[in-house]
């Protein structure tokens, strides 16, 4: 079986973004770089299912700057990708282009499985996995918590709102992550020094026949609102009569 893991490179999740002086967006320079979280966690559970005999081969993609060859997808081969495909761009590439692209990539890979985070940390959209999975006509798993192969199958346990939710979709599939899959591992150093000599490839997206063309305008970015202090009450009386008098009760 095959497995293709989507990385995308995002501000390091540890920093604050910064925004622009003109409120055109944020900030990127000077300011580290690192794989997405959620997109480690799928890159884990795929390597992990490697190690345990129920794949051949890991293979991650990533659409982005010539950065996110050399330092994003290294780290992936360094994680554990056995090859790498960039998709080198300029430009911030939409969920659906991103879709498209990855589409493109899966008809000429046929992997059985496409592992991605369920959305990227910059942007939040939540959306290329689901949109992946409906332009594929492949069966989705969203959110997962434990992911199981089992033969021609592969059964997800999906957090949702009211707990845990198991599917079984057929193979093949495509699953989005959630926080609590795994535990992502740190490359060891003989990893990050054989990961140069593994092979990828770079393309651009003329190559899969989509058009990136940006069809969203942002108009303005913001820091959001300074949350106010709180306040320390003497007792529930003074409570419930503040709260009454602000309309919450």
């Amino acid at each position: 079986m095959k497995i293709l893991v989507p990385v995308k490179r995002v501000i390091d999740y540890n920093l604050k973004p910064r925004i622009k002086a003109d409120g055109s967006g944020v900030d990127l320079a000077n300011i580290k770089m690192s794989m997405n979280p959620f997109d480690e966690i799928a890159l884990e559970e795929a390597v992990r299912i490697k190690e345990a005999g129920k794949a051949e081969e890991v293979v991650a993609v990533s659409i982005g700057p010539a950065k996110a060859g050399s330092d994003t997808l290294k780290s992936a081969r360094a994680i554990g990708a056995d090859r790498a495909i960039h998709v080198e761009t300029d430009e911030e590439v939409e969920p659906l282009a991103v879709a498209k692209i990855l589409k493109a990539i899966v008809d000429e890979e046929q992997p059985q499985l496409v592992i991605m985070g369920k959305q990227a940390i910059d942007d939040d959209n939540n959306q290329t996995g689901q949109m992946l999975a409906a332009l594929l006509g492949r069966p989705q798993g969203t959110f997962a918590s434990k992911v199981e192969i089992d033969g021609d199958h592969v059964a997800v346990t999906r957090e949702v709102d009211g707990g845990l939710e198991t599917v079984r979709l057929a193979l093949p599939a495509v699953v989005t992550t959630d926080l609590r899959l795994n535990e992502p591992r740190f490359p060891a150093l003989p990893n990050i020094i054989k990961a140069a000599k593994k092979p990828m490839s770079t393309k651009s997206p003329a190559d899969y026949g989509v058009d990136t063309a940006p069809r969203l305008k942002t108009l303005k970015v913001a820091e959001p609102p300074v949350r106010q202090a709180g306040e320390i009450v003497p007792d529930v009386d003074t409570l419930v009569a503040k709260l009454k008098a602000m309309g919450a009760v």
